[in-house]
């Protein structure tokens, strides 16, 4: 089987994109970021669906990003909370981790070199999303022509390609691919503000853009929200 590392936060886009990796064919080395977050719960999120998707291996990367702020670092700060869904044409919220997929995507080709593995799944989103600058196409596309210039493999003609097949779907769409999949939405973690025993502020952009997910795919939310 070929080999491919996916990205796995334990949300629900990283484990669509795991399982259509899986469903490829190719034998699953999972990467999560223990990074400072405070919707931490999130990991132990990544664990069941690693574990569910048969992962050959699943890697927890320490990466301390707290230097960089933002909302999702700072338990001080405010998550953005009842923000109207839709197109994120206004300012990138304080939710954003500068450099994040940057730093994830570069341990991710890190690994696959020693692994050998010629693909990188990971399940950025340019529709149903916060407005993230990391998560649109022309990034994606700059970073496939950077690892192709700074891989052995590349180098010797092996390049390694990043595989992005959530990018165009809307957030019903994806969740409709999952279902065709079989995915148990009900262990995967979206929310950037949970509660102390982890339950979904159903408010934050993450919450909102789940729940309306699923409503639009006619799929029962399994969510477990603080209200």
């Amino acid at each position: 089987m070929r080999k491919a590392v996916v990205l796995l936060s334990g949300g629900l886009d990283s484990a669509t994109c795991a399982a259509v990796a899986k469903d490829e064919g190719f034998e699953l080395y999972a990467l999560s970021f223990c990074y400072g977050q405070r919707h931490a719960v999130e990991i132990a999120s990544a664990r069941r669906v690693a574990q569910w998707l048969g992962a050959k291996a699943h890697h927890i990367a320490e990466v301390d990003l707290s230097a960089f702020g933002g909302a999702l670092l700072d338990e001080t700060s405010q998550v953005p909370k009842d923000r109207p869904p839709g197109p994120h044409t206004r300012t990138i919220p304080p939710t954003y981790v500068p450099a994040r997929n940057t730093i994830f995507l570069s341990y991710a080709l890190g690994w696959a070199e020693v692994l050998d593995a010629s693909d990188i799944f990971i399940g950025v989103n340019a529709v149903d999303y916060s407005g993230y600058p990391d998560c649109r196409p022309e990034y994606i596309e700059a970073f496939q022509k950077m690892a192709a210039l700074a891989t052995k493999r590349a180098v010797e003609g092996n390049n390694i390609m990043i595989h992005t097949p959530l990018i165009g779907l809307s957030k019903a769409d994806i969740i409709r691919l999952g279902m065709g999949l079989e995915i148990d939405y009900g262990i995967t973690h979206s929310c950037y503000d949970p509660s102390v025993d982890g339950l979904a502020c159903g408010r934050c952009d993450s919450c909102i853009l789940r729940r309306r997910g699923f409503e639009e795919a006619g799929v029962v939310d399994p969510t477990r929200y603080q209200t």
